[in-house]
């Protein structure tokens, strides 16, 4: 049997400290009497019904089949809401959330689209990708700028519906 040392098994794989809100944070004893860092430990997979539903097959199922049927719904209703005004993607993912409650693959779903969440941000917030981004949005405000100036010098305040050659 291979034993793991206590360095290894004190550090956390990214991907499970990238992990999602739903996971717990235990800490991690680095020897016998002593605490080390935290590391992300990720609940269990599978369906989360009460356990007097989950004591009868056929109770189950139409559990299944009822979760199915709602979060079908939600998502449903999210992608209509994509091209409308409203919070489509939120909506989808509240979908795929009343999913994941019952199905394992929305909750791997789930879980890897946290982690990607949580990687961007991470991302967004480095200082050079900051001031990337504040650089890029101030470049597209000048050019911005300077096509609506060019537009109110040549046409003045005038729809564009009302506009003569």
């Amino acid at each position: 049997m291979d034993m793991q040392s206590p360095d290894r098994i004190a550090q956390p794989q990214e991907r499970d400290v990238a992990a999602a809100s739903d996971d717990v944070a235990v800490p991690a004893a680095d020897g016998p009497g002593e605490v080390g860092e935290l590391v992300a430990v990720a609940k269990p997979l599978g369906s989360r019904a009460p356990e007097f539903v989950k004591s009868s097959r056929p109770l189950h199922l139409g559990w299944q089949v009822g979760v199915f049927l709602v979060g079908l719904l939600v998502v449903v209703t999210g992608v209509i809401l994509l091209p409308l005004p409203g919070p489509g993607w939120l909506v989808i993912f509240a979908g795929m959330a009343i999913w994941g409650t019952e199905f394992v693959w929305a909750q791997l779903v789930l879980r890897w689209t946290k982690r990607k969440v949580a990687e961007a941000a991470r991302r967004a917030l480095d200082p050079k990708v900051r001031r990337r981004n504040i650089a890029l949005t101030s470049v597209g405000g000048v050019i911005c700028a300077v096509l609506l100036s060019v537009y109110l010098w040549k046409f003045g305040i005038a729809m564009p519906w009302s506009i003569e050659d």
